[in-house]
């Protein structure tokens, strides 16, 4: 077997790998959607939105327990989410202003928490610090499984509310005037949001969640004009940015999973940018040169047949 090969045999290795599968597979799914309802910031800003309510959380509990965490995460976030709802809905600010002001505010007060606990007597031991950047090394048999959980709930919603959130994602006045309650659907889907990015914290972090939520979805995006084939081959991408970024992090010396993940969802969308039927950059070009040798073509042809007209005259 290739040395490369046999750091798979590593148990923590397998686990670490299938958990950032998943967390790719679920997250290039959700971010479909949030992509489509130009809501790509909405990641960012609950991801950042998460770090009081991990604080919070160990304040109150006092131990490092990754569920409590996520509970912490997600309350934080679902707060996160109707207050930039309620925002926009009754101010005169728009969305990209509300979640800007909610990024900023929650992002603060989770470092002033940070910064408080680590200036307490158990603060080395809490290791708040890794879900800023992620550390998807420290994932043990338990999280994975609450990830896998987690990943497979939120790929089977969006399977069956498939229909739904396709109306919501396009047309939502159509969707109103069908009977569907796109107010309840709306805060449905920041909710899923809310559990992917809590789910990827451990793994990418806060600051980095908001790219493995989205880059996978515009990557898919430039391949197909279709949304179930879109959402498929987002998720097939944040797969495999999972499997890339765990692959290359169990060969290399310390490197972090959760940014190298990242960095292979950024890789697929450069390809895709490039490379891609209709929409990549060479397709673009080479359909350019092909109307541009036509139009050669047509005109050499015209002033052919005008060289013949004027000879035959």
């Amino acid at each position: 077997m290739p040395d490369w090969m046999k750091v798979f045999l590593d148990p923590n290795t397998q686990w670490i790998l299938l958990g950032c599968m998943l967390l790719g597979l679920s997250s290039g799914v959700i971010g479909s959607f949030a992509y489509l309802r130009k809501q790509s910031l909405m990641g960012d800003a609950l991801s950042h939105a998460a770090l009081p309510g991990v604080c919070i959380a160990f304040m109150l509990s006092g131990s490092k327990s990754i569920l409590l965490f996520l509970i912490g995460a997600a309350i934080a976030g679902i707060v996160a989410t109707f207050g930039i709802g309620y925002i926009t809905r009754h101010t005169r600010i728009k969305q990209d202003s509300a979640l800007a002001i909610v990024l900023s505010v929650f992002f603060g007060f989770g470092i002033v928490l940070l910064t408080q606990i680590q200036h307490s007597g158990n603060g080395n031991q809490s290791g708040l610090d890794k879900f800023l950047f992620g550390q998807a090394a420290s994932m043990m048999l338990s999280d994975v499984l609450i990830m896998a959980i987690i990943s497979i709930v939120l790929i089977g919603v969006c399977a069956l509310l498939f229909k739904e959130f396709k109306l919501l994602s396009f047309d939502p006045g159509f969707a109103r005037g069908l009977g569907y309650p796109v107010a309840l659907l709306d805060q449905f889907i920041m909710f899923l949001i809310v559990i992917a990015v809590v789910v990827g914290i451990q793994a990418v972090g806060v600051v980095l969640m908001a790219a493995l939520l989205i880059t996978p979805a515009v990557s898919a995006r430039y391949w197909t004009e279709r949304l179930g084939i879109m959402v498929v081959l987002a998720g097939l991408f944040g797969a495999l940015s999972g499997l890339t970024g765990t692959f290359i992090s169990a060969n290399g010396n310390n490197l972090p999973t959760g940014p190298l993940t990242v960095l292979a969802s950024t890789s697929l969308f450069l390809i895709s940018v490039v490379a891609a039927p209709r929409r990549g950059v060479l397709s673009k070009l080479l359909l350019r040169v092909s109307v541009r040798n036509k139009v050669r073509g047509e005109q050499a042809q015209v002033v052919l047949h005008a060289e013949r007209k004027e000879s035959a005259l």
